[in-house]
Formats: C-alpha cells, sequence, structure tokens
C-alpha cells in the first residue's frame, strides 16, 4: 500500500515471542503510538503487549482487566446496569440444568444463548428459547459446550431494529465515531445518525475515562428504546465509512479534537466479492445488490492505491484456501471484510 513505509510480520499473537517482536519495532522504527487492529482472540494480547510497549510509546488500547471484561457480555452487561444503561435481561450460564430449570413461562421475552468466549462456530445462531417443547429446548442446549469454564450468557431477545457502532475515544471522550444499521453477519455500512445511541456511548466511554478503540451492538424498539446487546473493545470495519475523511488520523493522536463522523459525501461501503457472491447465491436479489454497487464504494479498492484490493482478494484469500486444503482443515465461509476464512474454533 503507499499508505505504509514498512510492513513486518510477527509471531501469532497467543505465542511467548509476540510482545517481544512488537517491542523489536517499536524501538526499531521509533514508534509514536501503537493502535491494534486485530481479532477478538487478539485484542486480550494486545493488552497484555499495551504494558510493555508503554514505557516506549502511546498505545491506543484498553488494559488487559477491562478487555476481558468488556469481552465477557455477562460482565459487560454488568458495567453498563451500574452506570445507569439500558441491556437487555440476562443471565450467566455455566450448566445448561440452569436453563432446563429456568421458568420462561414467567418471563415477558423468550431468550437467545451466546457464548462469551467467541466462538465463530455458533455465534450466528439465534435459536429462541423455550422451544416448543421441553424435550427441544433440553436438546438444543445440551449439544452446546457449556461449562464453568466456557460460560454462556443468556439474554432475552428484544425485537427491533439492530444497530452497531465504532467509536475512537480518547480521555473518555468521543473523538470518532459512527452508527449504522445492523444485522448478525454485518457488510454493508451506511451512516445513520442516531443521537440516542450516541448518548448511550458517550455515557458509557465517559464514566470508564476509556481511551482506545470500542465498537457496540445494539436494538432499537419501535418505542424508541435503545439496549446495548454486547460490546467489543477494537477496530470496527465500520470504520470504513471513513474512506474520504481528512481528519481521521488528527481524530486517534490529537486529545480533544472536535468530534468526527463520516463525511454526508461518504458512500455506503461494501465488499465487492461479498456482493458477486450475494448475486449469485440470492438470484431474487439481484436488482438490491446491483443498487448497492452502484450507489457505494468498495471498502478496500481505491484508484489511487489499488494493491491491497489485489493481494487481499487475489493472493491472501487463495493462499489461505490452499493452505487449509493442504493442512485438510475445515472453514465455514470466507470474511473478505477481514481478509480471513471463518474456521471452526477460530479466532
Amino acid at each position: 500500500s503507499r499508505s505504509v513505509d514498512r510492513f513486518y510480520t510477527v509471531p501469532k499473537p497467543q505465542e511467548k515471542d509476540y510482545i517481544d517482536a512488537l517491542l523489536e519495532i517499536v524501538q526499531r522504527e521509533g514508534v509514536d503510538v501503537y493502535i491494534p487492529v486485530c481479532s477478538p482472540v487478539a485484542s486480550y494480547y494486545d493488552a497484555l503487549a499495551k504494558q510493555v510497549l508503554s514505557k516506549y510509546c502511546e498505545v491506543m488500547h484498553f488494559d488487559p482487566e477491562l478487555v476481558q471484561k468488556l469481552d465477557d457480555k455477562s460482565e459487560f452487561s454488568a458495567i453498563a446496569t451500574s452506570l445507569g444503561l439500558a441491556v437487555p435481561d440476562s443471565y450467566r450460564i455455566t450448566d445448561t440444568q440452569q436453563i432446563l430449570d429456568f421458568d420462561f413461562a414467567k418471563q415477558a421475552h423468550t431468550y437467545i444463548l451466546k457464548s462469551i468466549p467467541y466462538d465463530s462456530l455458533r455465534r450466528l445462531n439465534l435459536t429462541q428459547l423455550p422451544c416448543e417443547t421441553p424435550q427441544q429446548t433440553a436438546a438444543f442446549v445440551e449439544q452446546l459446550p457449556i461449562c464453568e469454564s466456557n460460560p454462556w450468557i443468556m439474554q432475552a431477545f428484544i425485537t427491533g431494529q439492530e444497530y452497531c457502532t465504532h467509536s475512537t475515544v480518547r480521555n473518555g471522550e468521543l473523538q470518532l465515531h459512527c452508527c449504522c444499521e445492523s444485522s448478525a453477519f454485518q457488510i454493508n455500512y451506511e451512516m445513520v445518525d442516531k443521537p440516542e445511541i450516541e448518548a448511550w456511548v458517550r455515557k458509557f466511554v465517559s464514566s470508564l475515562k476509556l481511551t482506545g478503540q470500542v465498537s457496540f451492538d445494539f436494538i432499537q424498539t419501535r418505542d424508541g428504546g435503545v439496549y446495548a446487546i454486547e460490546c467489543n473493545p477494537r477496530t470496527h470495519s465500520a470504520i470504513t465509512m471513513f474512506y474520504n475523511h481528512p481528519d481521521v488520523a488528527r481524530a486517534y493522536l490529537e486529545s480533544d479534537f472536535p468530534l468526527i463522523k463520516p463525511l454526508e459525501s461518504s458512500r455506503p461501503t461494501y465488499w465487492i466479492y461479498h456482493e458477486i457472491w450475494r448475486l449469485v447465491t440470492q438470484p431474487t436479489q439481484i436488482g438490491q445488490r446491483l443498487k448497492i454497487i452502484a450507489s457505494g464504494k468498495d471498502a478496500i479498492f481505491d484508484w489511487a492505491d489499488p494493491l491491497p484490493f489485489l493481494m487481499v482478494h487475489h493472493a491472501q484469500i487463495p493462499w489461505l484456501l490452499l493452505e487449509n486444503l493442504r493442512q485438510l482443515k475445515g472453514w465455514m465461509r470466507i470474511d473478505f471484510n477481514i481478509g480471513k476464512l471463518v474456521e471452526p474454533a477460530g479466532d
């Protein structure tokens, strides 16, 4: 990329040499600021790296304990509740018997189950409980890997429009913020102004005096109520909506910078190969997909800097597919938006 002077390869974040490799780069290049752009699993290891790197440069990331709490859907819910912010009713589940003993008849909502540790295989399963019969409920929950060391959250299912946000914050102040309509597998982003969601985020980040990047998923009900359903303490791909904003770097690097949002001139972002796949697999939506392509912008492609687009789609993804084939590993789908294969037990 023309935006990169030099790049390095480093060990996987889980490996012991990862932090040493980052430190060597920081010292060699005289790095001033380290801004992690990472997977759910890696965000914790970047928080560990912060403890070492902070002696040499600024790290735009949270401490390990806070990353764990924000990534833990149950812990996050408790933090939000303590701040007077709305979240769905939820229960931490460490044994399937808790679900089987739960009195669903007394509840106003149905419930869904989510793994607290990141689970690429089951994260899109939104089966509502209870099922039609107690036997079906038991059959469903007993096939899930729920235990003390692998807790889940049982969360009230709230009907409404889902939204996702990305925010860059310094000393508890929003400096960059975007919001868009969302879904379980979201790969199209178009800015929508939701003051009530922004107010929720603003109170959360200011109360915790956060510095770093944080994204949230929300449900807004018909009556306007806003409920945060989970938090992700890292970069969200919705930041691609800032592709033509000249002040993104300043929003990251300068304190007390006025809040920026995507420009009115920015077009919705998409990933062309996701759209092509939908054209092939959803022929009844051809008109809609073509309209998205015509009115939006590919999130990676830039005429002035075409190599990232060419390399991600025509080198990186094919190489990952060939490696999986060589190792006889399974995969569930290709995420072009993050340049990787979604694998069972992956990050």
